[in-house]
């Protein structure tokens, strides 16, 4: 090659680059979580919270259905067929439709978390 003394060769090293560390203002909130950090503990904090918001929207939703039942059933002293029928039949639907919103939101939650944990 031109420029060079005889004895000096260039060598070209190809691959992937090698990185020791990761460059200042980046993080990885994994490696937040598992070092147990302030930041670690505000993220699993986060998902805590919107998993006890949606329990308490459930169990909300439940009192609000269940909670007047016993008044409704002194209101009518003999109809205790309505209200084995009404505590079997008509409280059944509505429970199983709320426990598959709830099981749906918290993997939706655990979904978002781990697409932010995961860098994606």
């Amino acid at each position: 090659m031109p420029g060079q003394e005889p004895g000096e060769r260039r060598v070209v090293v190809t691959g992937p680059p090698r990185r020791g560390r990761p460059a200042s203002g980046y993080y990885r909130p994994r490696t937040e979580i598992d070092e147990q950090t302030t930041l670690g503990h505000t993220y699993v904090r986060s998902l805590m919270r919107t998993q006890l918001r949606a329990a308490l929207a459930v169990f909300a939703f439940l009192g609000l259905l269940i909670g007047p039942l016993p008044l409704l059933f002194a209101a009518m002293p003999d109809a205790h067929r309505l209200e084995w029928g009404v505590l079997g039949f008509g409280l059944y639907v509505p429970m199983v439709l709320l426990a598959r919103w709830y099981v749906r939101r918290a993997e939706r939650n655990e979904r978002d978390f781990v697409r932010l944990v995961e860098d994606r």
